[in-house]
């Protein structure tokens, strides 16, 4: 009697969180099959991050839930910093209308709301299989394939698939992370800290921003993340726990600057928990086929609100890399510029945590000193209000489908606009999961027909227009944009960015 035979899939992705779902909606986006295995039955119930950039935001657009999203989070005005009295020290504002990305910069949101949103999403797909109750227990690295092992925790049956890719999006304690001898590396920074969310029946008159207080002892944070739903979060003393903040009388004296005179029968907590703060980056995050994503790569501190996003990023950057491979019209060393952008481009934004953090609650008395002095002037320095508003992250640097060479850094690594075009759609709408030349002047048929040929869409900018003015900013007259809107290159001649598209993409079959 013959075995049968062990499955195969294309991509098997390991954790259904967002990154996961992210991932897995991309690559069927893409036409690629993948499964998706993740321990829990559904959405984990606890909400953990409430804040998403326009940078995401647009990535959830390209997943088809715009939409939707905006019926689940909030527009956010900026920052507040408060001293220990809570005396504002300084006010930030971003602005939440549409930005260059085509949506508010800061939202708030509740996480298994959002994960919903994006499970829900991922079953209009039919090359993206969830399947929940599945813990796995092995991934073994093959030269070709290789084999993730899980068992069916519904009745206990061992089960096999073999994969041609692996991505491990299976958090901070990542097995996937294990297997492929990958480390974390600790970047200084450990802190323990009481999350409590909280519902009220009343409005609590705030600012609606988020409110952060610069207090080296008690150093705190206030956000809105839904139209009666809350969050606090404080740093806990020595000998502190959750535990001792597990009912409204105990978490009173904290929250109470910001509910005043309501009483506890116009609150109702959600939610208590002590999270330990962490800054990590993974030494590797391949190994062969295999990849790491989201928390399993790096751990950031919540002071920017980036955690979540960074995951997804991973996931937008890696996916079409894999489907261009997969298809044919992208060579299989591509896959090697995942790390090479993704990895410095987490390790800044952690870092930008951890100073921000520092800046706003370190130093004991004499940061405090410091901060009381040097903060409320900070808004009215037009350079420094500009870096505290802007959500743009930073450029990817170079690799095989970023070229920043000498003269062509200014677009190169960036994300294109995201403007309304006249035809009254979005450029992302226009290109949709393809490559797209984007020129101030008409292209010649010929050319045009050989950018077709590899599936990149031709995109004239009129005179005047945001893409036109996008480009002459960056001294360019065309730019090579990425399925992940990142401009792979970008120059004053088109030819010959036409005749470098054509070596980096190759022609559909």
């Amino acid at each position: 009697m013959t075995e049968d035979p062990i499955p195969h899939v294309p991509v098997a992705i390991v954790g259904a969180g967002p990154t996961g779902v992210v991932a897995a909606t991309l690559l069927a986006q893409h036409g690629v099959e993948c499964t998706l295995l993740d321990r829990w039955p559904g959405v984990y119930p606890q909400p953990r991050a409430v804040h998403l950039d326009d940078e995401i935001y647009r990535i959830l657009a390209r997943l088809g839930i715009a939409d939707e999203f905006a019926a689940i989070s909030r527009p956010t005005l900026g920052l507040r910093l408060l001293d220990k009295d809570f005396t504002v020290l300084g006010e930030f504002h971003r602005d939440p209308s549409r930005g260059a990305n085509g949506f508010p910069q800061a939202n708030m949101f509740d996480q298994p709301e959002l994960e919903t949103l994006l499970r829900a999403n991922l079953k209009r797909y039919p090359d993206a299989v969830l399947r929940g109750n599945a813990e796995v227990g092995e991934v073994r690295v093959g030269a070709h394939r290789s084999r993730v092992t899980f068992v069916d925790r519904t009745d206990h049956s061992t089960h096999l698939i073999d994969a041609d890719y692996v991505l491990g999006c299976d958090g901070a304690k990542s097995l996937v992370r294990d297997r492929i001898g990958s480390t974390m590396r600790d970047l200084g920074f450990h802190q323990r800290w009481l999350v409590a969310d909280v519902a009220a029946d009343a409005e609590l008159h705030q600012w609606d921003g988020v409110h952060q207080v610069c207090d080296p002892v008690r150093a705190g944070t206030y956000m809105r993340i839904g139209a009666g739903r809350y969050r606090w979060e404080f740093r806990l003393l020595a000998g502190e726990s959750a535990d001792d903040f597990g009912t409204l009388d105990a978490l009173r004296p904290l929250i109470e600057p910001w509910t005043g005179e309501l009483g506890n029968d116009e609150l109702t907590l959600l939610r208590v928990t002590e999270y330990t703060f962490r800054a990590q980056i993974a030494d590797r995050w391949r190994v062969g086929n295999v990849f790491i994503l989201g928390d399993a790569a790096h751990l950031t501190p919540p002071f920017i609100g980036q955690g979540l996003g960074a995951g997804v990023r991973d996931a937008a950057n890696l996916a079409w890399k894999i489907a261009g491979v997969r298809h044919g019209t992208l060579t299989a060393d591509v896959l090697d510029s995942y790390e090479r952008e993704r990895k410095p481009h987490a390790r800044h934004m952690i870092r930008l945590a951890l100073g921000v953090g520092r800046a706003m609650t370190g130093g004991g008395r004499a940061g405090d000193a410091a901060r009381r002095v040097v903060l409320p002037g900070l808004r009215l320095i037009p350079g420094v209000r500009s870096k505290v508003v802007d959500s743009t992250t930073p450029a990817l640097r170079s690799s095989a489908l970023v070229c920043r060479s000498h003269g062509l850094r200014r677009l190169a690594g960036t994300l294109c606009p995201n403007p309304l075009l006249a035809n009254g759609r979005r450029l992302d709408e226009m290109l949709g999961a393809s490559f797209g030349l984007i020129s101030a002047a008409p292209v010649d048929a010929p050319t045009e027909a050989t950018l077709h040929r590899r599936g990149i869409v031709v995109l004239i900018a009129e005179p005047e227009s945001a893409l036109w003015a996008w480009l002459r900013r960056g001294h360019a007259t065309a730019a090579l944009v990425r399925p992940d809107r990142t401009v792979a290159r970008a120059g004053r001649d088109a030819a010959v960015l036409c005749a470098w598209a054509c070596t980096v993409v190759h022609p559909t079959a």
